[in-house]
């Protein structure tokens, strides 16, 4: 568990947005996969399963309507400013932007462009991680990139870095 934490913190948040609703997520996929260790271990590949696990959690939970916090409230009293490519804090609110993005594609297209393009799967892992065909993987994963190219927020990002 210890080994594989930091991975799964950074799907769980990257799928929640929330640090805490993150946390959350991934301590009751790791309760999960204590509990059914017998059938973990003798997996053929125990990370996918232990994906798959939150996969299903974070679904459920959507399902349930809880709500997620994908971005911060309001920052429109912030000045915009060009930063250099090296400056942590431009990173940070690059990083920002893209949890705000990610917030306004439905849950299925998060998790094929969370799964495929930030926890760098195939598409055969993602689809075994979503508990779908490779087929639908590439058209959810397709439409959430579309849409994420054609959010405003986004394209601040990259026009801001090309003016570097």
């Amino acid at each position: 568990m210890t080994g594989h934490w930091p991975r799964l913190m950074r799907t769980a948040f990257l799928l929640t947005g929330e640090r805490h609703a993150a946390e959350d997520l991934a301590q009751s996929t790791m309760e999960r996969v204590y509990a059914a260790w017998r059938r973990v271990g003798s997996a053929d590949d125990p990370e996918a399963y232990v994906r798959r696990v939150m996969i299903n959690t974070h679904a459920r939970r959507y399902r349930r309507k809880l709500r997620e916090f994908l971005a911060s409230r309001d920052d429109s009293d912030l000045v915009d400013e060009v930063a250099d490519i090296d400056d942590r804090m431009a990173q940070v609110d690059d990083r920002r932007a893209l949890l705000e993005a990610l917030g306004h594609l439905p849950a299925r297209q998060r998790e094929a462009v969370v799964l495929r393009y930030w926890a760098d799967l195939t598409e055969t892992q993602t689809a075994e991680a979503m508990g779908c065909s490779v087929g639908t993987v590439k058209s959810n994963a397709a439409k959430g990139i579309t849409k994420l190219r054609a959010l405003p927020v986004l394209g601040d990002v990259v026009l801001q870095r090309g003016r570097k």
